[in-house]
C-alpha cells in the first residue's frame, strides 16, 4: 500500500477544487436532464457489478442516480454512501432520493472513511477532475477491504476532440490521462488486480448549443475563468463544428477508460 502525502494541498489545488465544486453545484438542478452521454456510459459500468456487496461507495455521485440504483441492487440505502465534492449536487441527490442513503461531501483525494470498510467502490466520470490520480487510487485502495473491487469510468486523451477543434483548443479543456498512466497509478496504489478497457464512445447532437450543454459534466470549459466569449468567438466555433457534421448530427467523442481494480 502506498502512503499518501500529509502536506496541505497547494493554493492552486485548493482554488481548482473550489472552482469545480462551485461549477457542479450550479449545474446540479439541470445536470441529469443534460447528461445523456454520462448516463449511457454509466449503464455500461453497472453491467460489471458483482452479485453481492454489503458496503458500497459511489465516488463522485453527482445528483445520485447511480447511487440510488446501487441501493436498489444491494438491499437498501443504509449500506450505500454517495460522495461528492459539490454541496449543490448532494442537495439535489437528497431532494431526488431521500436521506436513507448516506450523502457525504468530501474530496476523493482524502476520503473521510474507515480503512478497509468498503466492499465495492463505483465511480462514473469523476476522477478526471482530480489533480492527483495517485492520491485518489491510493485512497480507494485504503478504504476497500481485502478482496474488494473498484469499478471506475474515466476519460482518456482524444476525448472531446471535436470540441477542441471547434474552439481552437480551449485552455480550459482538461488534460486527460492515458490508460498506461492509470495502470501505473493503480499498481503503485497496491491493487493486486488491474484491468483497463479502452473504447471510443460517440454521441451526436443537433447544434452547438446542445453539444456544449452535454459536456459540462465531463471536463470541458471553453474559456479561462473570468474570460468572456464574444459573438465572433461563438460564430467561429459554430462554423468549425458544422464542418464536422454527419447525417446523425454534430459528433462528440469520448475515449472511455473503464478500470476494474481488485484489492
Amino acid at each position: 500500500m502506498t502512503a499518501l502525502p500529509s502536506a496541505e494541498p497547494s493554493r492552486s489545488d485548493r482554488d481548482w477544487r473550489d472552482r469545480v465544486a462551485h461549477a457542479f453545484s450550479r449545474a446540479a438542478p439541470h445536470y441529469q436532464a443534460r447528461a445523456r452521454a454520462q448516463q449511457a456510459m454509466g449503464e455500461r459500468l453497472l453491467a460489471g457489478l458483482p452479485a453481492r456487496a454489503e458496503r458500497v461507495l459511489d465516488l463522485g455521485c453527482g445528483p445520485g442516480e447511480m447511487t440510488a440504483e446501487l441501493a436498489r441492487r444491494y438491499a437498501g440505502g443504509d449500506a450505500v454512501t454517495g460522495l461528492d465534492l459539490a454541496p449543490g449536487m448532494l442537495e439535489e441527490a437528497r431532494r431526488r432520493h431521500g436521506t436513507t442513503i448516506r450523502w457525504l461531501c468530501a474530496d476523493a483525494e482524502a476520503l473521510p472513511l474507515a480503512t478497509a470498510g468498503i466492499d465495492l467502490a463505483v465511480s462514473n466520470l469523476a476522477i478526471q477532475w482530480c489533480p492527483d490520480l495517485e492520491a485518489v487510487l491510493g485512497e480507494l485502495h485504503r478504504v476497500l477491504r481485502p478482496g474488494g473491487r473498484a469499478l471506475i469510468n474515466t476519460l482518456g486523451p482524444g476525448t472531446l476532440d471535436e470540441v477542441g477543434r471547434a474552439w481552437a483548443r480551449p485552455a480550459g479543456l482538461l488534460g486527460f490521462r492515458d490508460a498506461a498512466r492509470h495502470r501505473l497509478a493503480a499498481h503503485r496504489a497496491g491493487f493486486a488486480g488491474v484491468a483497463v478497457e479502452s473504447r471510443l464512445e460517440r454521441f451526436h447532437y443537433p447544434d452547438l448549443q446542445a453539444v456544449m450543454a452535454s459536456i459540462k459534466g465531463v471536463g470541458a470549459q471553453v474559456a479561462r475563468p473570468g474570460a468572456r466569449l464574444t459573438r465572433t468567438d461563438v460564430a467561429r466555433a459554430r462554423r468549425r463544428y458544422e464542418a464536422l457534421r454527419t447525417p446523425a448530427g454534430l459528433p462528440v467523442s469520448y475515449h472511455l477508460l473503464t478500470l476494474t481494480l481488485e484489492r
